[in-house]
């Protein structure tokens, strides 16, 4: 079927769901509440299915263009010891592809190229949601992908399900040299992480107890193996990002609302925003901007049609994205418990 959508917020959700909306026949506008699109540069780690998804959307070529594979990265105490491998091989075995990974701003312009090619969809920047059900009024449907805060989550949800601190803090940044070595150091209460981003960049992670200052963090992965301490003093402080790392709780009894006042759907983080220790936040929203789209392209013409394709997409989509979300919720407090002989230990068990 085809009809008119609104998808509240451009971030890689929203976009791929309006590409995928696009591309199935609909008008579509974008509303984006910032003045511009962030463009900050950590990487996304993209799974074979993301991959394959962003394929059926048009634009896996353009992410294939920037991306680097991930291979041979391993979980390490500080001391530098190699305690397991990153199941980065399996991953590619069963699925034909490698992990990739690519820099956030290459992700959205490969989209925001997708959805220029339609020369039909506009992106209307500082448009803040307020009335939820009056833009749904006038639209077969509205896609909520506007983040954790999600004005369209709470609009017809409720306040019962927000975010929620999880009591640490994550930093990100990119330093201008290649680190020799890649994959996440485990040690007590904290951990460091390193990707490979583009050729002679290395993307970096750390997560650390919630009072952590900027002048604190360098201190506090000093006596850590090389180049942790080098990709730190490689890396301008200015340029760091830091967040207070959130989860959305409790776990939505849906991701779609069908009233009289107009059909909505939740997308990305709005749905489901998770810690970030899998890896899955930006495949999660494109699954759900994949599954969404095809759900409403093989629907019949109507709002019972697009209520039906309500009812698939939460199927499909619900429980695998809830289970991703709890399962990086816990592995989060896995890796930053202070009980760290005994978490190493089970950690030596798994298989190589």
């Amino acid at each position: 079927m085809t009809g008119t959508a609104t998808v509240v917020g451009a971030g890689i959700g929203g976009l791929a769901t309006a590409i995928g909306l696009r591309r199935a026949g609909w008008s579509v506008t974008v509303l984006e509440r910032r003045t511009e699109l962030e463009r900050y540069g950590a990487a996304f780690g993209i799974h074979p299915t993301a991959q394959s998804a962003l394929d059926r959307l048009g634009v896996g070529d353009a992410l294939r263009e920037h991306a680097v594979p991930y291979r041979d990265a391993h979980i390490r105490t500080p001391d530098g010891a190699s305690i397991a491998r990153l199941p980065l091989e399996r991953i590619e075995r069963k699925a034909g592809r490698p992990e990739l990974l690519i820099s956030r701003p290459y992700l959205l312009d490969a989209l925001l190229a997708g959805l220029d090619a339609f020369g039909d969809v506009p992106i209307k920047l500082g448009e803040r949601v307020t009335d939820v059900d009056a833009l749904a009024a006038g639209q077969d449907l509205v896609i909520g992908a506007d983040g954790i805060r999600s004005a369209v989550r709470t609009a017809r949800f409720g306040d019962r399900s927000g975010p929620r601190e999880v009591g640490t803090v994550a930093w990100i940044g990119i330093a201008d040299i290649e680190s020799p070595v890649h994959g996440e150091t485990w040690g007590s209460g904290r951990f460091f992480g390193l990707t490979p981003i583009e050729p002679g960049r290395t993307n970096w992670y750390a997560t650390t107890p919630e009072a952590t200052t900027a002048d604190e963090l360098r201190g506090l992965f000093a006596g850590w193996h090389d180049p942790i301490p080098r990709i730190l003093a490689a890396t301008d402080p200015a340029t760091w990002i830091r967040y207070e790392m959130r989860h959305l709780r409790p776990a939505l009894p849906s991701f779609v609302s069908a009233e009289a006042s107009g059909q909505v759907a939740l997308v990305g983080d709005a749905a489901h925003a998770m810690t970030p220790n899998l890896g899955q936040g930006a495949c999660t929203a494109i699954l759900d901007a994949d599954a969404l789209t095809r759900a409403l392209a093989a629907a019949p013409p109507g709002p019972a049609g697009v209520a039906g394709a309500l009812r698939a997409y939460d199927r499909e989509r619900r429980r695998s994205a809830q289970r991703t979300a709890f399962a990086s919720r816990t592995l989060h407090r896995f890796m930053s418990t202070e009980r760290t002989r005994l978490r190493d230990a089970a950690v030596r068990l798994l298989p190589g």
